[in-house]
């Protein structure tokens, strides 16, 4: 089995015992089950050129938001900054009409496991999300179900329900094909995802 680098490895374990403590419906349970049980067997990494974005600029911020919201998620950012000059910032593909006019500079993702990411795989995806403040995500949807852990301020979608607020250390789940959307405030958000595609 590959071993991982050590800043991959600590940020892994950070989100899973942070998420792991935490009370879970049924279906978002197996949903992590399914996600931390293929963790447990590492890939090869495959070093990519890091890039930033200008959203990055707001990187900073974000985390010591989640810092000071206590030390479990301190750890989590410390982790993160460990391992964020190893990865790839991107843009999203694609956007329609629900996305603020500021999106495509106000945004950035970065695939830490999965499809083109840090560690290439195709059977979990673990990634984050960043938005500058006063950005409005498109509203999108996917086949594999998604739990996400929110490390700042912000506002999210499911469906056709109102808009709600996780708050710092906020967790949710969604689930397939549900369309989703999140939009941040007058901060930074921040957000990690983690997705079981179907077997």
């Amino acid at each position: 089995m590959a071993e991982r680098p050590d800043a991959l490895q600590d940020f892994l374990a950070a989100l899973r015992s942070e998420i792991g403590q935490r009370q879970w419906g049924a279906a978002a349970g197996r949903c992590l089950w399914r996600v931390f049980d293929a963790l447990d067997k590492a890939r090869p990494v495959e070093p990519k050129a890091p890039a930033r974005l200008p959203a990055c600029a707001y990187l900073g911020d974000a985390l010591t938001t989640a810092r000071d919201a206590g030390p479990s998620l301190a750890k989590i950012a410390d982790a993160f900054a460990a391992l964020e000059p190893h990865l790839t910032w991107t843009r999203r593909a694609s956007a329609d009409q629900t996305a603020s006019a500021n999106f495509t500079d106000g945004h950035a993702n970065a695939m830490i496991v999965g499809p083109n990411g840090y560690e290439p795989r195709d059977d979990v995806w673990v990634g984050v999300s960043l938005l500058a403040p006063e950005v409005r995500y498109p509203d999108h949807h996917h086949a594999p179900e998604e739990v996400y852990l929110v490390l700042s301020e912000g506002k999210f979608r499911q469906g056709g329900d109102d808009w709600f607020e996780p708050g710092v250390g906020g967790s949710f789940y969604n689930t397939p094909h549900i369309k989703h959307a999140m939009a941040s405030g007058s901060t930074p958000l921040f957000a990690v995802w983690c997705l079981a595609p179907a077997t």
